[in-house]
Formats: C-alpha cells, structure tokens, sequence
C-alpha cells in the first residue's frame, strides 16, 4: 500500500477534521494508500513542506498556500474541507460586548495564529476598525508553538489565564472556552455574526503540488474520494466523530468534538465555487498575498473535479 503524508497545522480541532477524519476512519486505505498525518504548525510552515516533497497533501487554509507557492505556481486546490472562513472571535465572557459587534475588539489583546490573523485583521479593516487608532493589540499565543499543541486549545487556556482579552481561532477551542465559562462567542461570519464578504476570505482546503499531480496523479484523486468519504460518513452519522476524537484527542476534547463538528455539517461540501475563488482572490490581493488574478484552473485540479461528486 502506498504511504501518503497529509500535513495538517492544527489537529485537537474542527478545522481540518473531515481530512483527519479520512485517516482515523480508513478511509485512505479504502481507497489503496496508507495515510499518515504530521502535525506541522505554523500553517505555512505545512506548505513548506508540501513545497519540499516532505508531505503529499496539505489540509490547511487555502490562502495560506500563496507562502509557499507565489501567485499561485505549482499547488492546486482539490476539494474544500468545509465551505466558508471557519474561524471566531471569542472575547472574555465578563466583557460587556453583544454577538455581532465588531467595535468589542477596541483597546484590547486578541490572539491569533499567523497567517490567521490576516483575516481577522482584514475583517476589522473592511469595518472601519484601525489597529493603531482603536488600540488593538492581535498577538500570537506561545504556548500555540509548543510540540503536539493546537492554537485553539492554547488560546483557550490563554483566555482562561488573563494573558489576551480574546482570540480568533477554530470552534473547538470557542467550546472549550464557552464550556469553562470563561469566553463567549462575538464573530461567527458562517452564522450571520459579522459582515458577509468574509465568509469567501478563505475556506479549509485538501491541497497538493503540481509535482505530486504529474507524477501520481492517482494519488491526488485517491485523496480526493478519501475526504469526501470522510464528509458524506460524518453527516450520516455524527457518532464517528466521537471516534475519531477518541483516537487521537485529549479526553476533554475528544467528548466535545462531536458537539463542534455537528455544527459544521451543513459547510460539508467538497465542491470548490467560483464565487469561493473569487472571495479568495480578492481577500489575498487585497492582504498582499497575491498580485494577479489566477484562472480557476491555475487554482483548483480541475481534472479531478468530477471525484467531488462521484
């Protein structure tokens, strides 16, 4: 059986489970490969490594390939982990701020992952938050780096202990602060908290190089079935979650997840639109990530497209 890498910047979470999922559940292995997954943080860093040949996909943000590959050269979308930007704001739970409020975040400490906090710091620019002027202070969270650590969780605890006043990262880590008591959710752009356009900044992606492409090209297809396996399983029975979650989480976050991933089930959809596309490109251009506007099959295996559906 051929062995697949699949680099993932974040596990004890939401964000790229239908692809970690895939994993635990054999749904690679149906499917002829072995995979293997690396927890490999910061996000880019995970690109790097597809880039180098160390991993043969990568299930990340998608805007963050441009780290890796400028302008789009040389890795390809193959399918959407879940549709939408799937980050959130959460703010310490004693503040006095509504769901929704954009203004909660002036004269305050958020932490967010790098290359994450780009959205966030977009978002807040497209609604007239200055940084400078309103005194928002987005840091990272050090803890987050450590080894087998998950930002969310660490933003978490981080929140928990006073050191930021809010974070911008994945459900998981919104429930584990929301269930503590210590947090509550303020921008949630996929349920109508926060302005619309940035649903489309980005969305969970399987990634692979044009390299892996040419050169096993049934390899990248297998990848693609596996995860969209993974995705149809899970909408048809949440309970899976819990098993994936028993196998490679900490006790607490593994009897969470399910209750996270549930949520999500409706953004279940491997299908990559044009209208994602074009969201992602306007949100890299505009952050400077890119300069020029690819052509959809410049972005996304389009050779494979019919394996989203099949």
């Amino acid at each position: 059986m051929q062995i697949a890498r699949v680099a993932v910047p974040d596990l004890v979470s939401n964000s790229y489970f239908p692809a970690i999922a895939a994993i635990a559940l054999n749904f690679f292995a149906k499917q002829g490969l072995d995979a293997q997954y690396r927890l490999i943080f910061p996000n880019y860093k995970a690109y790097e490594a597809l880039r180098d040949g160390v991993v043969d996909f990568v299930a990340g943000p998608a805007h963050v390939a441009l780290l890796a590959f400028p302008e789009w050269h040389g890795a390809k979308l193959l399918a959407a982990l879940s549709q939408g930007m799937y980050w959130l704001l959460v703010m310490r739970a004693d503040l006095d701020v509504k769901p929704g409020d954009v203004k909660a975040v002036r004269g305050r400490t958020i932490g967010a992952a790098p290359l994450v906090e780009l959205t966030l710091k977009h978002l807040l620019a497209e609604s007239g938050i200055d940084l400078v002027r309103d005194r928002v202070n987005v840091v990272d969270v050090k803890r987050a780096h450590e080894r087998g650590v998950s930002f969310g969780v660490a933003a978490a605890k981080a929140l928990e202990d006073g050191q930021i006043d809010g974070f911008w990262a994945n459900a998981m880590g919104a429930q584990n602060a929301i269930r503590s008591g210590v947090g509550k959710v303020v921008l949630d752009v996929r349920r109508g908290l926060g302005p619309k356009p940035a649903f489309h900044y980005t969305f969970p992606a399987l990634v692979t190089s044009d390299e892996i492409i040419a050169r096993n090209p049934d390899m990248a297809a297998a990848g693609i079935r596996a995860v969209v396996a993974a995705q149809r399983a899970l909408v048809n029975d949440i309970s899976l979650a819990t098993v994936v979650g028993r196998k490679l989480f900490p006790p607490l976050e593994a009897e969470r997840i399910a209750d996270v991933v549930g949520r999500d089930l409706p953004y279940y959809k491997p299908e990559i639109s044009d209208e994602a596309l074009f969201g992602l490109i306007r949100f890299s251009q505009a952050t400077g990530l890119l300069k020029r506007t690819p052509t959809r099959e410049e972005m996304v295996g389009s050779q494979f497209e019919h394996h989203l559906t099949a």
